[in-house]
Formats: C-alpha cells, sequence, structure tokens
C-alpha cells in the first residue's frame, strides 16, 4: 500500500540516465566505430595516410547518420523514444555538430584520390537513401552492411599499395557477416525484425562464428581482426532490446573489437 509520500528519483541515478544518454545517441559512437575499424583494417594492410582514411570515415558516418536521424524524427518516436527524445532535447547542439563533421568531411575530401571519393559518394548516395529503404528490415541489414563494409575496408584497401584482391575478399569475409550481425539485433532494438527474435539472433551469433572462421583461413596478417567478431559475439550473448544496450553495448562491441584489432596489429 502506498505510504502517500511521492517517490523521488535519486540525483546520481538522474545523473547516470543523462551519461548514458549522451553516450549512446550523440553520434560520436558510429563516427568512432568507422574510425577505430578502418584504421584497423588499413594497419593490417599496411596502408598509406591511416588519419585521412579515419577522418573521412567518421566524419562521413556523423554526416549520413545525423542527416538521417534528424529527418526521420516522426518515425523514429515510435522505435527509438529515448534516443529521439535526446535529439529533440538537444536539437540544435546536434544541427552545430552536423555542420562542424561536414567542414571536417570536405576539408579530408580535398586531395583525397578520385577512387577514393567516388566510393564515398557512392555509399554516402545510399545512406541518403536509406529513410526509404530502411522501411524493409531484411533489405536494411544488407545494404547497411554493404555501406560499412565498403568504408571501412575499401578506403583503406585502395589505399595499400600491396593490397590484392584475395585480401579484398577474406575483409569481406570477416567484416560483412560482422556487420550483418549488428544490425540484425538493431532491428530488434527497434522492433523492426522480420522474424522471431529468437531465431535472428541465432542467425546473427552463426554469422559471427563464420566471421571468426573467415579470420582463421585468411591471411596469416588479418588475424588480429578477429577481435571484432569476437567481441560483438559477446556482446549478443546476452543480448537485451534496450536502447542503451543496442548502442553502448552491441554497437560499441565494434568500436572495442576495432582498437583491439589495432593494438594487436600494432604490438604483432
Amino acid at each position: 500500500m502506498s505510504s502517500g509520500v511521492p517517490e523521488t528519483v535519486p540525483a546520481s541515478a538522474g545523473r547516470a540516465t543523462s551519461l548514458a544518454d549522451r553516450l549512446a545517441f550523440t553520434l560520436w559512437l558510429p563516427a568512432a566505430v568507422a574510425a577505430a575499424l578502418s584504421t584497423a583494417v588499413g594497419r593490417v594492410l599496411a596502408a598509406e595516410d591511416l588519419p585521412r582514411w579515419a577522418i573521412l570515415a567518421a566524419s562521413g558516418s556523423f554526416v549520413v547518420y545525423g542527416i538521417d536521424r534528424l529527418r526521420d524524427l516522426p518515425r523514429d518516436r515510435h522505435t527509438s523514444p529515448r534516443r529521439t527524445a535526446f535529439i529533440e532535447r538537444n536539437h540544435r547542439a546536434f544541427r552545430i555538430a552536423l555542420v562542424v563533421a561536414g567542414v571536417a568531411l570536405a576539408l579530408t575530401a580535398l586531395g583525397s584520390p578520385p577512387a577514393a571519393l567516388a566510393l564515398c559518394a557512392a555509399l554516402g548516395g545510399l545512406g541518403l537513401l536509406h529513410r526509404r529503404l530502411k522501411r524493409l528490415p531484411a533489405l536494411k541489414s544488407v545494404y547497411v552492411s554493404l555501406a560499412w563494409t565498403g568504408i571501412c575496408v575499401g578506403l583503406p584497401w585502395l589505399a595499400a599499395p600491396a593490397a590484392t584482391p584475395n585480401a579484398l575478399l577474406a575483409l569481406t569475409a570477416i567484416l560483412f557477416p560482422t556487420f550483418w550481425a549488428n544490425l540484425v539485433a538493431s532491428n530488434l532494438r527497434d522492433d523492426e525484425a522480420a522474424i522471431r527474435p529468437t531465431r535472428a539472433l541465432g542467425l546473427a551469433r552463426g554469422a559471427l562464428i563464420l566471421a571468426l572462421a573467415a579470420t582463421g583461413l585468411g591471411p596469416r596478417e588479418l588475424i588480429p581482426l578477429a577481435w571484432i567478431p569476437a567481441l560483438e559475439l559477446l556482446a549478443l550473448a546476452r543480448f537485451r532490446p534496450t536502447e542503451h544496450y543496442g548502442h553502448l553495448v552491441v554497437d560499441g562491441a565494434l568500436l572495442a573489437g576495432g582498437l583491439a584489432s589495432l593494438a594487436h596489429a600494432t604490438l604483432a
């Protein structure tokens, strides 16, 4: 029975929730994931000018995701209510950050090779179509995974003088299923899965096991990249369909895997 005294939320709990919102929803995470993974791939390929590709990948990801989230706020109120509320509370700061990222993208693009710019333009155009295409969850998982693979594998591969088509195929076999598994979990978080959650998670975990196998079967120099599917598999082991878990743990596993792979490749 109620005592008649209204309950209060401890200030520390409110601060913790605010911090979690900022970490999960400010778009630093996809930008950091793009930078870490492109740099890790570039390291194992001995690619040139790694900082350029990291900045290009990070700023491009920030811009594409930022535009998508601003354009699709009405729809996202249903699928991602916490994130939408955060963006609406910080709408002005969000737009300023988007402009800064756009400037960084433009400045970094200056002097970049034509092939890299063509790849970025193609993937950026696909990103701008995301609002229409993402209504089909199965298609969304495939084309977004292709876009992430194109940025994190394609850019450093183009900048690696000794890179071969076989290396490109091996990298794709590692990272595409990893991104696909991440997107399947994202669809579950946003309640957009086209199949039952247990089956979707089973398929995602299976894809990550295949990605791990690909690191063992591919060239030896790619072994450090095994951290990426391994940590993503760990994140999906006890999956929770919440916005914070989806962003901070499931997406955060990609960042942690990229950083671990980069450290491994550097120390090897």
